[in-house]
């Protein structure tokens, strides 16, 4: 029982559930001097939380993946490429399913997609600024690079630095970034409170994000079902383990946060996700892999095209904005809104809107944010399954590694 209080999911459900229940007592008018003092530390102390979360993401990545790219050896630049076709072909068809499903339900929607009178957060009091070393892609392709560069040229200095390096990243996530995370989120989830999104946005919520949610979780099925099927092992043993994650996710709304908590829930999975897979792949697919976010920006540009211009796009301006939205998707950033500020282009350029269109776009695929990146948080333990399947058909010897987290 200690053990069950003690877990990373009790204690991320209780930061949600006091998080909300501040909120509203911060928001009666009748503790409205408190609640203003409350809210003036909620914001500050999140602010200082998620920079240093994200400060900690390009390390995280760096020192996951680079060493993970070295243990492969004369595979590394296969089990990258096998990587990046999965991750593609995995928003693209989550994106015509999208498609498929925004024109047999939105002409029959009767959708508000503006709510008035929420209140604002206040400004936050100290501005503690931890920069970023680099940007999260950056960091990306540095990792790729100096992991392949390595094989190339049998660096082993380097690459021995690299594993020491891994080992201290690791106790950073598990000293400093984990315990931190049930307090970000807590605070999050006050912060909305205290605004009104939760209540006052609800039937929003229930009119567009359910049927977004909904078509998550299929994804999610197809994905597990299609991972159990080509590696041969079972998608549950995988599952069970993603709790964790998929309600980090929706707290921080960011994959690259994310990215410890998911990087935990997917070594629990061994044996079905090989130890140096998830070396591999989870930091990679945290950055590359979209899915959730690209299935909901498909659905809600259908949306808001139908309520602002009175129709639907024609299904050959629908398939070119799907598959070049797979390819944005790769190179979002993974961070709260990534996907959908990346393709503004797309959304201007082949669908036509203008800044009205554009403004409720952004408006509405926030307000779902953190349940697209909990589905592409948890659809990247499928995309490992499949790696761990491939390097067990093609002969990839696993490396094992002492390290766990």
């Amino acid at each position: 029982m200690k053990k069950v209080f003690t877990s990373l999911p009790f204690k991320l459900l209780v930061g949600v559930v006091l998080g909300i229940i501040a909120g509203q007592l911060a928001g009666m008018e009748s503790m409205k001097a408190a609640g203003d003092a409350l809210m003036n530390v909620v914001v500050t102390v999140r602010f200082i939380l998620s920079e240093l979360i994200n400060f900690c993401v390009p390390l995280i990545v760096i020192g996951f993946i680079a060493p993970s790219i070295t243990r492969l050896g004369k595979s590394a630049s296969r089990m990258l490429g096998v990587a990046l076709f999965c991750a593609y072909m995995s928003s693209i068809l989550a994106a015509l399913l999208s498609m498929a499903a925004g024109y047999g339900i939105i002409p029959h929607l009767s959708i508000v997609s503006e709510v008035e009178g929420l209140k604002e957060l206040p400004e936050v009091v100290f501005q503690l600024e931890i920069p970023q070393i680099m940007s999260v892609m950056s960091a990306l392709v540095l990792s790729v690079l100096l992991g392949l560069a390595c094989t190339w040229t049998n660096a082993v200095t380097m690459t021995n630095l690299l594993e020491e390096f891994q080992k201290i990243v690791l106790e950073v996530v598990t000293r400093v970034v984990i315990p931190v995370l049930p307090v970000f989120i807590g605070f999050t989830f006050c912060g909305l409170s205290y605004e009104g999104t939760i209540t006052k946005q609800l039937p929003v919520f229930i009119q567009v994000v359910l049927i977004v949610m909904a078509g998550h979780f299929i994804w999610m099925a197809v994905l597990y079902i299609a991972a159990g099927i080509y590696s041969g092992s079972n998608p549950l043993k995988v599952i069970r383990n993603y709790g964790p994650a998929y309600i980090t996710a929706v707290g921080t709304m960011s994959s690259a946060a994310t990215l410890a908590v998911a990087l935990r829930c997917a070594k629990k999975s061994e044996p079905v996700l090989r130890d140096d897979m998830v070396d591999f792949g989870i930091p990679l697919f945290a950055n590359i892999h979209l899915c959730g976010s690209v299935l909901t920006e498909v659905f809600f540009v259908m949306t808001v095209s139908q309520i602002l211009y009175g129709k639907i796009p024609d299904a050959g301006t629908m398939i070119l904005f799907c598959v070049l939205l797979g390819v944005f998707a790769i190179g979002a950033p993974g961070v709260p809104g990534g996907t959908v500020m990346a393709s503004l282009g797309l959304i201007t350029g082949v669908l036509g809107f203008d800044e009205t269109g554009t403004a409720l776009m952004l408006t509405i695929f926030a307000l779902q944010d953190s349940f697209g990146t909990a589905c592409n948080i948890t659809g990247d333990g499928a995309l490992t399954m499949i790696l761990s399947g491939y390097a067990r058909r093609h002969n990839i010897e696993e490396q094992n590694l002492s390290v766990k987290l």
